[in-house]
């Protein structure tokens, strides 16, 4: 029986087969969940649409992890706290994680998607207005460079061959996701003592520079 609803159980067992690597059909789908195959075009229309609504769903888990972090006065903590929201997301939903980056299937809706990529390229554009990046940093460049690192992070940890406590090589300083955007980033002027880079630096001490 699925346990979570009916659409977003199939979602869930759909994931799971892809990720498992089992061929996923409409009756090995709904074989022993309790409903019939018309499920699936009910909800979905369809296989094709199964795939679709699989992408989203991983991308919807994924804007909600992002919204959830509470942004402060300092932008480069705040993208340091999305990079830990986006490794969060990875190991809670590693199914649907490995889904939503296949390109073998549409997505319903991109530019809900497009939005979680935004986030970090807003928080990056802040930065640098604020002063705390160079001038000549490109948000939407830094944003996808680091969202490659972080994802190559998560990849290796929710779906193996990295144990989670590789994590802890990361966590205390700042996730991956954020090393890109820190080599990138230079001391504040006014508050050299509190808010500066190296706090949350990854190994990347010598690319900073300091303003000024």
């Amino acid at each position: 029986m699925l346990a979570d609803g009916r659409r977003p159980g199939l979602l869930d067992r759909a994931a799971h087969m892809l990720r498992t690597r089992q061929p996923v059909t409409l009756r090995t789908l709904v074989a022993g969940t309790g409903v019939s195959t018309m499920a699936v075009y009910t909800y979905f229309g369809g296989m094709d649409g199964l795939r679709k609504a699989l992408r989203q769903e991983g991308f919807t888990h994924l804007a909600a992890q992002l919204a959830a972090v509470k942004m402060s006065a300092d932008p480069v903590r705040d993208l340091a706290a999305l990079g830990a929201a986006y490794l969060a997301n990875a190991l809670e939903n590693p199914d649907l994680y490995r889904v939503m980056f296949d390109a073998g299937f549409d997505l319903e809706d991109t530019g809900a998607a497009d939005e979680t990529l935004d986030r970090l390229v807003r928080a990056i554009d802040r930065a640098r207005t604020n002063r705390r990046f160079h001038d000549e940093v490109d948000p939407l460049e830094l944003a996808t460079q680091s969202w490659t690192i972080g994802h190559g992070l998560a990849s290796l940890v929710a779906t193996g061959p990295l144990p989670h406590q590789a994590l802890t090589h990361t966590e205390p300083r700042g996730p991956h996701l954020v090393q890109g955007p820190l080599k990138a980033c230079r001391l504040s002027p006014t508050s050299r003592d509190s808010t500066n880079c190296d706090s949350i630096t990854l190994g990347a001490g010598d690319a900073i520079s300091e303003a000024g």
